[in-house]
């Protein structure tokens, strides 16, 4: 596993792997982060804010996602606008602050899902995804006939659909297994009784 250094955007929710996020850019140290990710090309990192339960401010999780910026633009209200997509994992070992108050973390990136066929136990969560698509539609819905068989790509799509709580979201992006996290999903499904 590769270590390097990567600037991270704490927020109150988890990005996943391929999964889109609109965000607003008003901070000055936010605002320096997307010049420095444009003029180097890179990413940075999203990680969910973590209550502590002191009442202090929140720490961010160690487990987070590479944010690559894929478009932007302003506001009505003159804020800069972007547009990010979840690429990859990463688990954060130390991180120091900025004068400025960006957060940098060293970093040891997560190997990527290997791609395996679903298992039948998690066909359900297949038919869920694909009804959930047809619904709905948006940009994951032409890919659904391609990916329907990978379990990380099944998995990945459902906690991003699905109305998860931000810690669930969270145990999915940590756990390494593509099938382990479609159990949990499944764990996570309301009973029918």
């Amino acid at each position: 596993m590769q270590e390097s250094s990567l600037s991270l955007f704490p927020l109150p929710t988890v990005l996943v792997p391929g999964a889109a996020l609109g965000l607003r850019v008003f901070e000055p140290r936010y605002l320096d982060l997307v010049r420095e990710c444009g003029r180097r090309q890179c990413g940075f990192g999203i990680c969910l804010l973590v209550d502590d339960g002191s009442g202090e401010a929140a720490a961010a999780a160690a487990y987070g996602t590479e944010a690559v910026i894929e478009d932007f633009d302003t506001g009505e209200d003159g804020l800069l606008t972007i547009t990010v997509r979840g690429r990859r994992r990463f688990r954060a070992d130390t991180v120091r602050v900025r004068d400025n108050g960006l957060q940098v973390a060293s970093v040891e990136w997560l190997e990527a899902d290997p791609i395996e066929p679903l298992r039948p136990e998690h066909g359900l969560l297949a038919t869920l995804l694909r009804g959930l698509l047809e619904h709905v539609g948006g940009e994951h819905a032409d890919a659904m006939d391609e990916h329907a068989d990978d379990a990380a790509w099944v998995g990945w799509r459902l906690a991003e659909m699905l109305p998860l709580s931000d810690g669930q979201r969270q145990q999915l992006l940590q756990e390494d297994d593509p099938h382990v996290r479609l159990d949990r999903l499944l764990g996570f499904l309301p009973d029918s009784d």
